[in-house]
């Protein structure tokens, strides 16, 4: 398919770059069994003229490439072929996601033939925009990768396919034999930087740099405080004064087998520990022999990657990264008090090479827009390793965006089939102890088993009663998921995106899944423009002061006084689709609530802090809906099991105006609050009757009928 990114002209022709035309028609045609790039072709990399018409080439192992007019590849696909954000991933199968993605030992391959295409001279850096790019949304922001120490520009390899459904990527490329030094290559992105600025200055731009790359990004950012940057950081080499490495400088000249002592560290930091990995793939259940026969591949294929990595990284060159990457870590350094770009720090626990975790914290501290993802198990090259996707911890993040300022609503990216299976395995246990039953209202009113009453046209509002500590969110997303495809979109607490200040609330990272399943602030806008697209929209009017209720408040609505949300249902013709939920006193008994925590003079302090470091819902309201930030002491009890039932969808369609009258509104709230406790208390009732309420005899059944099998429940 065509290249999905413009390529900047200031890089050489690739000189080992012969044509083939296609008998057919006469055009250029790269043979389909090679791996492909796309690569700007001018021969100056410190100019960039636009006036021109430029092209772009691709090349592979034979040096067989494909001519592309430079405009082409700025817009990478046609506005027919651009993705709908609202349709990405959710038709895809998980096993074709798995299969397209590639592997270290692609990035080995496709490295050998890069820079066997540089011939001799190899050339200055250059720009290319991988051909394995899906196509991507209409506006997509542009990424710039900024590769680490091997300068290849193929480190986001096992994420080019999905980050170019997204993004515009553009790789650097630094030659095996160049010697360009950090300033020139700052001034080089610099250049990049600016251009594609001045040429769509409301498109953002993103770096994406990894150890040496992080400290070219920061470097960037300071210089051009006024243009709309983005960093993501893998690893900063900022921390390279503290590294293993920086005392190997002075030693790789003289002592000549320290070289290759250093290919070897590095090539295990590249692998990983293949027995460690192969532990991990016995603990997720992959067959024994299986694993022992992928361990053999994974130690034999390691003698192949050093002979690569030798020619990534001959003594010369990697002498001289190195000692670039110190002037670099100094240069960064000097000046991190001068960075204003939001930032998105990517840390790992394993790293062999950097003290990256300790680094982290230290940037977190000096970055004023700065979040941090940390990856506990994982190594200094991270963007190599299996189970780390790029795209899954952006989204997570909410760190996507196409204009000045991110959209809760209109930059959601929805979840993959790799990602809700990721999101099912982590709550399987929870959902195997609840043991969800879902119940729901046919049009004529006929209560049935499963969610066949809930509409598939949107809007839809759910308006509904929030359990205890809000268990029942996980359970209900991910059956209207998996049972009726529908993404169901809650509104939610600010503090779950946001913070006024650091303090004691738990890291944003704690809530990466939900804004990954489409969580967005609680607000009049977002519900509008959720509303506005269609969507299923999860409303719990009662908030955080009913999922942190009172002892004895179990199953009692909390809501505010005055009518929400009926006029703006109205105005889309939303469905309203009230539900009640029960089981949370099944599953644990409140023992310290609010009232008892405000008696005691420090927890009441501790709370009152907690409370100010994230915006209110309700600002001006005296109401008892509004609720301090806390968390009730729960005694957990034998697991009993969730209940859900969805009453019948109340039209709204053609009431606009009809509702504009305070008090029909309010007739229709109170309508919908009745319903709401309808459901509650039809729930509290049949439940009684369910021969499978407790965990024993549910799990009695599954022992044999199967651990997967759907329990039964009470007869409707």
């Amino acid at each position: 398919m065509a290249a999905t990114g413009g390529c900047v002209a200031f890089s050489t022709v690739v000189r080992s770059c012969q044509v083939t035309p296609s008998p057919s028609s006469g055009n250029l045609r790269p043979n389909p069994s090679q791996r492909q790039f796309a690569v700007s072709s001018e021969s100056q990399f410190t100019k960039t003229v636009r006036s021109e018409t430029k092209r772009t080439t691709s090349f592979g192992e034979n040096g067989i490439f494909k001519e592309k007019h430079k405009e082409e590849a700025r817009e990478g696909v046609t506005k027919e072929k651009q993705k709908n954000p609202y349709e990405l991933g959710l038709e895809r199968n998980e096993s074709d996601e798995e299969r397209s993605r590639k592997s270290l030992k692609d990035y080995f391959e496709e490295s050998k033939d890069l820079i066997r295409s540089e011939g001799g001279g190899g050339g200055p850096p250059r720009w290319f925009s991988p051909l394995d790019c899906g196509s991507r949304l209409d506006d997509s922001p542009l990424l710039l990768y900024l590769p680490g120490i091997d300068g290849v520009g193929l480190g986001l390899i096992m994420h080019h396919q999905s980050l170019g459904e997204i993004f515009d990527i553009w790789c650097l490329h630094i030659p095996v034999k160049d010697r360009t030094s950090f300033t020139d290559l700052v001034k080089l992105v610099e250049q990049t930087v600016r251009s594609e600025n001045c040429h769509s200055p409301n498109r953002p731009i993103y770096l994406v740099g990894e150890s040496l790359g992080a400290c070219l990004a920061l470097a960037v950012a300071v210089r051009n405080p006024d243009i709309d940057l983005s960093l993501i950081l893998a690893n900063p080499g900022t921390s390279f004064e503290k590294s293993q490495l920086q005392p190997l400088i002075p030693l790789l000249g003289i002592i000549p087998v320290q070289y290759q002592l250093i290919l070897s560290y590095m090539l295990s930091s590249m692998t990983g520990d293949p027995l460690r990995m192969a532990m991990d793939k016995v603990m997720k259940g992959l067959p024994l022999q299986q694993t022992a026969e992928g361990l053999l591949k994974d130690v034999a294929a390691m003698s192949s990657y050093v002979y690569v990595l030798a020619n990534i990284l001959p003594e010369e060159t990697l002498l001289w990264k190195l000692k670039m990457l110190k002037s670099a870590s100094a240069f960064a350094n000097s000046r991190l008090h001068a960075v204003k770009a939001q930032t998105l720090l990517l840390t790992s626990g394993r790293d062999q090479l950097l003290p990256s975790e300790d680094e982290g914290k230290r940037l977190r501290r000096a970055l004023p827009k700065c979040e941090i993802r940390r990856f506990n198990d994982n190594g200094h090259y991270l963007f190599l390793e299996d189970g780390v996707d790029l795209v899954t911890v952006i989204k997570g993040a909410s760190f996507y965006r196409r204009g000045k300022c991110h959209d809760y609503v209109f930059d959601y990216i929805p979840p993959t089939p790799s990602e809700i299976k990721n999101i099912c395995e982590s709550n399987r246990l929870f959902m195997r102890a609840t043991s969800p039953v879902m119940l729901s209202t046919l049009e004529d009113g006929k209560i049935v088993k499963g969610l066949a009453g809930i509409p598939s046209e949107g809007p839809v509002l759910f308006i509904g009663y929030h359990m205890l500590l809000g268990y029942e969110l996980v359970p209900m997303v991910m059956n209207l998921l998996l049972e009726r495809n529908i993404l169901m979109r809650g509104m939610a607490h600010p503090m779950m995106f946001t913070r006024k200040k650091e303090g004691y609330l738990p890291e944003l990272s704690s809530f990466d899944t939900y804004r990954t399943m489409g969580a967005v602030p609680v607000s009049g806008a977002n519900l509008y423009k959720l509303l506005f697209s269609k969507a299923h929209v999860l409303l719990y009017p009662g908030g955080l002061r009913e999922a942190c209720h009172r002892k004895g408040e179990q199953y009692k609505l909390i809501w505010p006084e005055q009518s929400e949300f009926v006029r703006m249902a109205a105005r889309f013709g939303a469905k309203i689709v009230p539900f009640g939920v029960a089981g949370e006193d099944d599953f644990g008994e409140i023992v310290f609530d609010y009232d008892d925590q405000m008696k005691i003079p420090f927890l009441k302090d501790f709370i009152k802090s907690l409370s100010e470091e994230a915006d209110t819902v309700r600002t001006g309201l005296n109401s008892e809906v509004n609720q301090d930030i806390h968390s009730p002491v729960v005694l957990p009890k034998f697991p009993g099991r969730f209940y859900y039932y969805f009453g019948k969808p109340i039209e709204t369609e053609g009431r606009i105006s009809e509702l504009r009258d305070k008090d029909n509104a309010h007739e229709l709230y109170m309508q919908v609050k009745s319903e709401v406790e309808k459901c509650l208390a039809f729930l509290q009732e049949k439940r009684e009757s369910d021969p499978y309420r407790n965990l024993l005899a549910r799990l009695a059944y599954q022992s044999t009928h199967g651990f997967d099998s759907e329990v039964p429940t009470f007869e409707l």
